[in-house]
């Protein structure tokens, strides 16, 4: 079993990056998530009463941050920026390695005012703490960079909120993530001129999340231009829309975190949107890539200040071919087989036809199998089937043999928090869980050969 090992590294970077903060003193502490899966990977053997004592009390954990520190930062909000932003309903609580040595933050989202709520009450609700479940549990299956949701507590309070039936339950999630620290923390130290401490940050994200110590800037830029491509691929590959790509929500490690209004498309959409306010498409599930091209060129600029212009401008020339070349491997891995950029076009071409869903395509065809042209009759699969003819590996996880995939549409989300809104019904929360992990499972044992 792995060691529990406590590396509060944010120490490190001194009281210009954060403010210490109190964690809310909630009624109650009623767990309805524990993701002991990932408690075993960071080593914490933790009875009931622990999971309740540090992820919804927040007592320290030993040899561990002494007190909750909530991260300043700023961001572009729909490409409107805001110097009035921060961690204002979350903190970072401690730090830790995993099993592969990486340095992992656990993060609370929920868990009291702090300097940048704004006035807002600093809390979450039960359905947003349900719904961020739902979002990591899937991606995380679907192979996506994300965070993982490490506990969730519903806490006794009755919320107002003007976007849902009010009053509401409350709840306090904490995450388990490769960092938080965001675009928006390099923009904030831009914003006020403090060249010094953005080469301190470079050495810090170098270091400790990437594991190449130094201070290059445009290393750093290039690391972060290549898991941003990567995650803007495996969103499409997913079927996946964000709905907030705001640079205060993207992390450089590339991991996709913090969800709010999320939605998987069940058609290949392009003018698919999750979020009611986003009036305009900005976010929409074919401009993520744009969006997120657009974030990295706000890291850019940060950056200038201690690089070379002109390199970094070359290195954010060269997004598009990475994401070109990210989005071929994503969709075949999806798919089951070896990258092939003539299938993943032929794929694309399939999808578009929309002649299924997303899921449903990637659950027929897996492995490069062919479910025939009574199944799929149009001109796109079958240029797909000849493309995958005499190459096709059955998979053998018995997923793969049921009735179709598993989705996580909009429709199934509702109903499953309308059973525990009306009875307090967990039951198909656990199922669609359970549900999940057995496809992810299905995905890893299948793996197509590298």
């Amino acid at each position: 079993m792995t060691a529990y090992q406590p590396d509060p590294r944010l120490l490190d970077l001194g009281p210009e990056f954060s403010d210490p903060v109190r964690p809310a003193d909630f009624p109650t502490c009623t767990p309805r998530f524990v993701n002991r899966r990932w408690s075993a990977r960071v080593g914490l053997n933790l009875s009931e009463s622990d999971w309740a004592r540090h992820f919804c009390r927040f007592d320290p954990l030993p040899d561990n941050l002494p007190e909750p520190l909530a991260l300043r930062y700023h961001g572009h909000q729909f490409r409107v920026y805001n110097p009035d932003i921060g961690d204002g309903r979350g903190f970072t609580f401690a730090q830790l390695r995993d099993d592969r040595g990486r340095l992992l933050d656990l993060g609370t989202k929920g868990s009291g005012q702090t300097p940048y709520s704004r006035h807002a009450d600093g809390r979450l609700t039960l359905k947003g703490g349900v719904r961020e479940v739902f979002a990591t549990e899937m991606l995380e299956a679907l192979g996506v960079n994300t965070s993982k949701t490490f506990a969730l507590f519903e806490t006794g309070e009755q919320l107002e909120r003007g976007d849902e039936p009010s009053p509401t339950r409350s709840a306090v999630l904490t995450r388990l993530g490769h960092g938080h620290i965001r675009i928006g923390t390099f923009q904030r130290l831009a914003f006020f001129g403090q060249a010094e401490n953005i080469k301190t940050l470079v050495r810090y994200c170098l270091e400790h999340l990437f594991g190449e110590p130094g201070d290059d800037p445009l290393r750093l830029f290039d690391l972060a231009s290549a898991r941003t491509a990567e995650l803007a691929a495996s969103y499409l590959a997913a079927g996946f829309v964000h709905g907030v790509l705001n640079s205060d929500n993207i992390n450089v490690t590339g991991e996709s975190f913090d969800y709010g209004p999320w939605r998987f498309t069940p058609d290949w959409d392009p003018d698919f949107t999750a979020a009611y306010f986003d009036h305009y498409g900005l976010y929409s599930f074919a401009r993520q890539p744009e969006a997120i091209h657009w974030d990295l060129a706000q890291l850019a600029g940060c950056l200038s200040l201690i690089a070379e212009a002109p390199a970094l401008s070359d290195m954010l020339g060269a997004w598009s071919e990475r994401f070109d070349r990210a989005l071929t491997s994503a969709l075949c891995r999806r798919l089951g087989v070896a990258d092939d950029a003539r299938v993943a076009s032929a794929l694309l071409k399939a999808l578009a036809s929309r002649e299924a869903t997303i899921d449903r395509i990637f659950f027929d065809w897996r492995g490069g199998r062919d479910p025939g042209v009574q199944a799929y009759p149009s001109p796109p699969f079958r240029e797909l089937a000849a493309l995958l003819d005499g190459r096709a590996r059955p998979p053998s996880h018995p997923y793969w043999s049921g009735p179709g995939p598993c989705s996580m549409i909009i429709e199934e989300v509702e109903a499953i928090w309308s059973a525990i809104a009306t009875s307090d019904d967990w039951q198909p929360f656990e199922d669609k869980v359970k549900a999940i992990r057995n496809m992810g499972e299905a995905m890893a044992q299948d793996a197509p050969a590298a």
